[in-house]
């Protein structure tokens, strides 16, 4: 694979072109990998108590609402934010996907999962007891994540 920079003056916005013979994995990791980079991820706070976190969204295990309020869970502690759903969906990076009408995942962090036929399944992560179900509608896109991801 050849990688190839040109600089320019007087162009109005930077633009990145892959030329492929095949879209495969490879190429489709360099375009995930760049739209992650560029992509407008407003700051993320989080909030506890009286006190105001900074922390990676890689931290984050998953997302969940409970009546009008979503809480970011990590390995250990749960932060409140001030998105909804909706709003995270827009601009969390590629490795988040929804998981139910309440709920999304960050895959990078998912240990197992165990599949149930008649209801929801039951995700388990790394390095942590806590554990998310997911439901039957949204199951096919986390499965489609986690192949990605494994590619």
């Amino acid at each position: 694979m050849k990688i190839r920079i040109e600089i320019r003056d007087g162009i109005e916005e930077d633009e990145v072109v892959i030329r492929c013979r095949e879209l495969n994995s490879t190429v489709q990791d360099i375009q995930k990998a760049i739209a992650e980079k560029t992509s407008k991820i407003p700051s993320m706070v989080f909030y506890k108590e009286k006190e105001e976190y900074y922390f990676p969204l890689v931290n984050v295990l998953f997302f969940e609402t409970d009546s009008d309020t979503v809480y970011a869970h990590t390995a250990s502690d749960i932060f409140k934010t001030d998105f909804k759903l909706y709003e995270l969906q827009k601009f969390l990076p590629y490795s988040f996907v929804r998981i139910s009408k309440s709920a999304i995942v960050n895959t990078v962090h998912i240990l197992s999962i165990n599949r149930n036929l008649a209801a929801s399944s039951l995700i388990k992560f790394h390095k942590s007891h806590k554990q998310i179900y997911v439901s039957r509608l949204y199951y096919k896109d986390l499965k489609q994540k986690l192949t990605d991801r494994s590619l």
